[in-house]
């Protein structure tokens, strides 16, 4: 159980230090691997935290925090990497704190070392509260807490000396697989021993240094290797600067021209192990300036990045779009960026300290914050064009390009906020409605919405996006107070609007608040403002499918349900027009309430399980928690007693997760309860109890995939009516 990325390519060596760190892990609750840039540590964490894996019951979790700029965002890429997506209003580190509690778990957080004060804070906490955690750290620094237990990460042994046993060095051997990846039929012989063993004394044997020297070996020999090496020893000295002695490229007017071969500002860069700033430095020299400004650009990506996105934030009129390709592919071969096949398509990303390098660069041509700004200006057009198109046929791949790029626009929110870009932030948080409220990222997204929010910029359409997608997140948290607040402000802002989606949003937001505040019959005031027909395409789309599936689930809780069925049927007959998943899903689950106030006990559970599987590929935990407990309630109304139980133990772990539950709706609520109470009078409450646990226990994958089988028969002992 966990979220370890997958292993690419083995370790080399490192028995010794892994046996360490899983000792460590035995004893103490936290476990920090330090060591200078390159030296491996988080290649020793990932193959660490594999071996100590079945020794978790509740999972090894994988953090990345490279991509975190802020330290505010830290407990939101936590409670990310966990398995459910919270949206409650209470701080996101004590909802972790939370789920943690009483779970056997394992943290491995991924280079801390720019959110040291933040991370020792977290862990402080976490800690404290649960008393099973273990957390594993990688960071060029310490946390500081006197419960941590440090390894200090060295560089691979090297040899003494050139001679045949040399071969089974791990420095040796390192170099050799990585230059056999690069050179077809590469082999160390007695002829390239000596020079690579010396190659490996040089580097000091530095993992990173060795990769990226290995990459070279495609253009020269190991000698000339070496010789060229020793050249720039000669010119770097032994200081402790970051110190690059390529010039910037002669296309661009804008950067400045360095004295003495180093870039400017290089008082600012970090110091680096010798060996690594001569490898990166020498890498840096040997590429060409069109490779050598795309490795700076590339530095403001964060986490992955696929090549649509590096054409469009690196390409201008010194980089044109039709090189990124090429340029991409050779720093690919050259080691600086990694190549990242995934299930949406090929991805790039580059390691930390070569990111930090080109970051070090780019600052020092100038470039910074124009290159940033294209980032910020590629991803605003990306939640544009998923917001355009979401109410459609491209919707799960919208989902899938959305939170891939996750790192990217959390990066470009940052950006604007640190900037006091306030319609920009009000712009992409706005548009990005539909990941905050579908995607399970609810409580991300209020964090944003509500600083965007507070920077009081005049109204007009980005406010009221932003207003829109905030009160949606409002919404799925069950803060109906904040919820209805926001509906007034927004209508306030729309009043004077002729787009015909904007008064349905404002009508949607109200009565949804409404209705989760057990106000039925305002409810219905509100949301009867709609028409039965979509009106013309705007810019809320959306809000049509939403506010008539909200319309049917109020006729639910008065009792109407023909009625509720009918517009429910409008709003799935609508979504298969259009294409439309996620909304569809909701029309299937007030299908599902209605047929089973109707007494159509069956046709209810497949309404839910069809809704159940609409929900799913979005991981939309709000909508997963109600179709599961409805499907508690038809099981039992049909006499699947201990299946209702299970299914209630697996709605309640993804409940907890939310915050409020059912939204806090009292009918919702009720339903639950009465569910309950007739599987606890239909099989006792020690039966209860058990099947309770057992679903409460259950994985999120496995609880879904039990909530959508179908049961066989009732044992006549169950069924309804029969005492238990």
């Amino acid at each position: 159980m966990g979220n370890l990325p997958v292993q690419r390519g083995r370790l080399i060596g490192r028995r010794v230090e892994l046996a360490q760190v899983a000792r460590l892990l035995r004893r103490s609750r936290l476990v920090t691997v330090t060591g200078v840039g390159g030296v491996g540590k988080t290649r020793l964490a990932r193959h660490a935290a594999a071996e100590v894996q079945p020794h978790f019951a509740d999972g090894v979790w994988w953090v990345e925090l490279s991509p975190v700029s802020q330290g505010s965002a830290l407990p939101y890429a936590i409670a990310e990497a966990l398995p459910p997506a919270d949206q409650t209003t209470r701080p996101m580190l004590e909802v972790v704190a939370e789920y943690l509690v009483g779970r056997e778990a394992l943290l491995v957080w991924d280079t801390c070392e720019h959110l040291v004060a933040d991370c020792r804070e977290a862990a402080a906490t976490l800690l404290t509260v649960a008393p099973r955690l273990r957390i594993l750290v990688t960071s060029r620094r310490s946390l500081g807490l006197p419960a941590e237990d440090m390894i200090t990460l060295d560089p691979l042994p090297v040899p003494e000396a050139d001679d045949a046993a040399a071969e089974g060095n791990d420095a040796v051997q390192l170099l050799a697989e990585r230059a056999a990846a690069a050179v077809p039929d590469f082999a160390v012989t007695p002829a390239n021993r000596g020079e690579l063993v010396a190659l490996c004394r040089r580097l000091e044997g530095l993992p990173l240094a060795i990769e990226l020297a290995a990459a070279r070996l495609r253009e020269m020999s190991s000698a000339e290797l070496n010789r060229r090496l020793d050249d720039r020893y000669a010119v770097l000295g032994e200081t402790e600067q970051a110190v690059d002695e390529a010039d910037p490229p002669p296309s661009s007017r804008l950067l400045p021209q360095p004295s003495a071969g180093r870039c400017p500002q290089s008082r600012e860069g970090p110091p680096w192990h010798q060996a690594l700033r001569t490898a990166i430095g020498w890498s840096h020299q040997l590429c060409t300036p069109a490779e050598r400004l795309a490795w700076a650009r590339l530095s403001v990506f964060a986490g992955t990045f696929d090549t649509d996105s590096a054409c469009r934030v690196l390409a201008d009129e010194h980089l044109t779009a039709e090189d990124v390709p090429r340029l991409l592919t050779a720093l690919v071969q050259d080691s600086i960026v990694e190549w990242v096949p995934t299930g949406t398509g090929e991805r790039y990303r580059m390691l930390d300290t070569l990111r930090e390098f080109g970051a070090f660069w780019l600052r020092g041509l100038g470039e910074e914050r124009a290159v940033r700004r294209r980032h910020r200006d590629h991803y605003l057009a990306l939640a544009h064009a998923a917001d355009a198109a979401w109410v459609g046929s491209e919707q799960v791949a919208w989902y899938d390009r959305t939170v891939a790029d996750h790192a990217n626009l959390r990066t470009a929110l940052d950006f604007c906020l640190a900037e006091g870009d306030g319609h920009s932030a009000l712009e992409l948080g706005g548009a990005l409605w539909f990941f905050w409220s579908a995607c399970g990222f609810v409580r991300e997204g209020r964090h944003y919405l509500d600083q965007a929010l507070e920077l009081e910029l005049p109204p007009g359409p980005a406010r009221a996006k932003a207003l829109w997608a905030c009160g949606l997140t409002a919404i799925a948290q069950g803060d109906a107070e904040a919820s209805l607040r926001l509906a007034g402000v927004f209508r306030e802002t729309v009043a004077g609007e002729t787009d015909g989606t904007a008064l349905v949003a404002a009508a949607y937001l109200e009565g949804a608040s409404l209705t989760i505040s057990g106000h039925q019959t305002q409810a219905a005031e509100a949301l009867d403002a709609v028409p039965h027909a979509p009106p013309c395409r705007g810019r809320y789309d959306i809000a049509w499918f939403v506010a008539r599936a909200t319309r049917a689930f109020v006729h639910i809780h008065l009792g109407q349900f023909a009625d509720a069925l009918a517009v429910a049927e409008d709003v799935c007959t609508e979504c298969v027009r259009r294409d439309e998943t996620w909304a569809r899903a909701w029309g299937d689950y007030t299908r599902a309430l209605a047929a089973q106030g109707l007494g159509r006990t069956e046709e209810a559970a497949a309404h839910a399980r069809a809704a159940l599987n609409g929900k799913r590929p979005f991981h939309d935990n709000l909508g997963i928690a109600m179709i599961i407990d409805l499907l508690a309630s038809a099981a039992v109304a049909s006499g699947h007693a201990e299946r209702a139980a299970r299914l209630l133990g697996i709605a309640e772990r993804t409940w907890q997760t939310i915050g409020t539950p059912q939204m806090g709706s009292p009918d919702l609520v009720a339903a639950r309860s009465a569910c309950e109470a007739q599987a606890r009078r239909l099989i006792g409450d020690d039966a209860y109890r058990t099947a309770f646990r057992t679903g409460y226990a259950t994985a999120p994958a496995a609880g879904i995939a039990y909530a959508l089988s179908v049961p066989d028969p009732p044992h006549p002992a169950t069924a309804p009516g029969r005492p238990g």
